[in-house]
């Protein structure tokens, strides 16, 4: 039975929920529970709770993969990490609970709401810049993705743009990003006069 041993990528997973794929479904389902499951269990939830969480967050990931411009910005269990840990920060600030977040890389003490606030400015920054490299047009929309999102290497990316070599790939992208900071924070001045 080398299918159910079978690795998915990323993309696969994502192509895989859009096509109704139950074999992707169940592999993700494994795949990311125990991270989940930790995190709930570490921030005073029950095994059961965790289950909710996962189950409600893949719900997420699967709805927001059916729309068309949804493309992933981090890696895929990043995604999933940081849409479980809103979720179970929501439901304990329902409960009116301080939390001691415990994670890999700290232990704070942070009022949920604070959390959800700082996850909220920084999908509002998300959604920006992507709307930034929107009006950025190609090639440099796409080799920003390609070069931070698919992390791919400076000598493919010349190949697939067709630059002479690995820096001239390095000059258009450094170009590129300098478009895209003045699209950016031009947006930024922008919706900061409309709120102001």
């Amino acid at each position: 039975m080398a299918a159910t041993k079978m690795q998915f990528s990323d993309d696969q997973f994502i192509a895989g929920l859009r096509s109704g794929d139950g074999e992707v479904l169940n592999a993700l389902y494994k795949k990311y529970y125990n991270i989940v499951l930790k995190f709930i269990v570490n921030n005073s939830g029950s095994d059961e709770a965790a289950q909710d969480i996962y189950q409600e967050t893949i719900i997420v990931l699967y709805e927001n993969a059916q729309k068309p411009e949804f493309s992933l910005q981090c890696q895929l269990q990043t995604y999933i990490y940081s849409v479980a840990k809103r979720l179970w920060l929501k439901q304990l600030r329902k409960s009116g609970k301080l939390v001691l977040l415990k994670e890999d890389s700290e232990n704070d003490f942070m009022d949920a709401e604070t959390d959800i606030a700082d996850h909220d400015l920084k999908e509002a920054e998300i959604q920006k810049m992507n709307r930034s490299l929107e009006e950025l047009g190609e090639p440099c929309s796409t080799l920003i993705k390609d070069f931070y999102v698919h992390k791919m290497s400076m000598d493919d990316i010349a190949e697939k743009f067709g630059y002479t070599n690995a820096d001239n790939a390095k000059n258009q992208k450094y170009k590129c990003l300098q478009r895209l900071k003045k699209y950016f924070f031009e947006k930024t001045n922008v919706e900061t006069s409309i709120i102001e």
